[in-house]
């Protein structure tokens, strides 16, 4: 066949490509020109540069926020022409949960100012099939096709794909407690739970709210819920709260939210609920108390959405995330996990897993995107870094605590130092406290702890790239960070910790 004829049945060929089967079907009206053929590929040669494969490659991407649109999106940067499926079980696609809590408290005027892309804008401009309210409930790895359900007609029906990825992500742990479902009582996980809760306060007014769980959540959500005026009430299991830090980091958080009228109960488990006639919640009842409630915060962690890979025979890692390779393909050929739902491997506990940020999901989903596409990337790990707020409080994280340390046997020094967060001549200036570890014999930083005033929680970012630079305090002392008066001090703070440690 001429070069002149393959260009002409490129023009009008549907090709449709299916792994299971193998085969290639092409079909040209009124052409004699017809093959079948499981073992064969059809491949056009333009050149000694272009070679085009004559064949539709089939995405579905399961999950349709952070890790799965950035993963989809890659594929369509790479691949103009190949098919893109995205099934997500809620009603909204790449949005910002974390923004959540400053939407529930006025700071954001519209739950729309918390979306990236709606499912319209992946159409229509980017060409992905975008397809909110549909959950796949089923995958069948050997026949490559997912069983789907859409939530509207309830109706379910079989989707083939040639790669697939799950990016099905996390969801908030909610105890099997007497009248945890009554009115009122939120967890906070997808865009549309938080418009439900900003909803239920706009109708029926709350005066008391009681948070569950003292983590990111908990902080930000009692921030957000004095903005509105409210009594509030954290509770915590934990004689101490964010446990991502270390007691004595962790005791100047809790000054400050006693400070702005926060009532802390530690050491407290939640037993049950109470609910009134009309189904709202009444009180929140522990082990040591009972709290009247018009409004429940639940923020007791959550868990990875694994089941489904599990019951398709995808192999989870201990902590149940979906076990990933650096390139986010699980043990099953042709899937891929990314997100929430998937591991991630930790570089100085060395070992995958669970971790639940969406900066992390991002990058997964670039990642699995790229090797999807035929890209390779690699995701090196993570160290554990995060960043909240209450406040003006700023508090950050990265690397190990001195408890993490102690319980992974290894030996280490550590320093705390208090400053100001730039110049304190300048007018504005604040606190900042860093704690900062060591390994004990090669002085390596294994991770840092960031309390202060404005400006004070970002430096992290510098400790994250000196644990994963592995670099020592030496090096992080001597660095060449930048200094005026308005911003930082002529030694920063950071460096200060790192002093010590020489």
């Amino acid at each position: 066949m001429h070069l002149s004829e393959y260009s002409y049945i490129l023009s009008i060929l549907r090709v449709n490509l299916r792994k299971p089967e193998g085969q290639i079907l092409l079909s040209r009206s009124k052409s004699h020109f017809s093959t079948n053929n499981s073992k064969e590929k059809l491949i056009l040669i333009i050149g000694s540069k272009f070679i085009f494969e004559m064949s539709s490659t089939k995405i579905i991407v399961i999950g349709g926020d952070a890790a799965g649109m950035s993963a989809a999106s890659k594929i369509r940067r790479s691949h103009e022409n190949w098919e893109i499926t995205v099934y997500e079980k809620s009603p909204h696609t790449s949005y910002s949960a974390c923004g959540m809590p400053y939407y529930i408290g006025g700071l954001v005027s519209s739950s729309k100012e918390l979306v990236a892309r709606s499912p319209e804008t992946f159409r229509e401009k980017y060409n992905i099939e975008a397809k909110p309210l549909h959950e796949v409930i089923q995958i069948d790895p050997k026949k490559q096709k997912v069983l789907v359900k859409d939530l509207k007609s309830e109706t379910s029906f079989w989707d083939n794909y040639d790669k697939l990825l799950i990016a099905t992500g996390a969801s908030p742990n909610k105890p099997p407690l007497p009248f945890i479902d009554s009115k009122g009582i939120f967890c906070l996980s997808t865009l549309q739970s938080g418009i439900n809760t900003w909803e239920f306060i706009n109708k029926h007014k709350p005066q008391k709210a009681v948070i569950v769980g003292g983590g990111y959540i908990g902080v930000e959500m009692a921030e957000a819920l004095l903005e509105r005026g409210m009594d509030v009430t954290l509770i915590d299991r934990n004689p101490y709260i964010m446990k991502t830090l270390d007691s004595d980091m962790s005791e100047d958080i809790c000054s400050a939210l006693t400070k702005a009228g926060v009532k802390l109960h530690l050491d407290e488990n939640l037993t049950a609920f109470e609910s009134g006639d009309d189904g709202k919640v009444k009180k929140v009842i522990t082990d040591k108390n009972q709290f009247e409630a018009g409004l429940v915060i639940l923020g007791m962690g959550v868990s990875p959405n694994s089941g489904i890979a599990k019951e398709a025979g995808i192999k989870l890692c201990d902590t149940a995330a979906i076990m990933v390779d650096k390139k986010m393909q699980t043990s099953i050929e042709n899937i891929w996990a990314a997100g929430d739902c998937a591991s991630s491997y930790h570089q100085l506990r060395e070992k995958h897993l669970f971790v639940a940020l969406g900066t992390i999901a991002n990058k997964h989903g670039l990642v699995a995107g790229s090797n999807m596409s035929g890209e390779e990337m690699k995701f090196p790990g993570v160290i554990g870094t995060a960043i909240t707020k209450f406040q003006d409080l700023e508090i950050s994280r990265t690397g190990l605590t001195e408890r993490e340390a102690k319980a992974f046997d290894i030996p280490y020094e550590t320093a705390t130092i208090k400053s100001s967060n730039f110049a304190s001549y300048y007018p504005g200036s604040g606190d900042i406290k860093v704690k900062l570890l060591v390994r004990t014999e090669s002085r390596e930083i294994l991770g840092a702890q960031i309390l202060g005033n404005k400006g004070s929680a970002k430096r992290i970012d510098t400790i994250a790239a000196c644990i994963m630079g592995k670099l020592t305090a030496y090096e992080l002392a001597m660095m060449d960070l930048a200094y005026v008066p308005p911003l930082s001090n002529v030694w920063d703070p950071i460096q200060i910790a790192a002093r010590r440690l020489i």
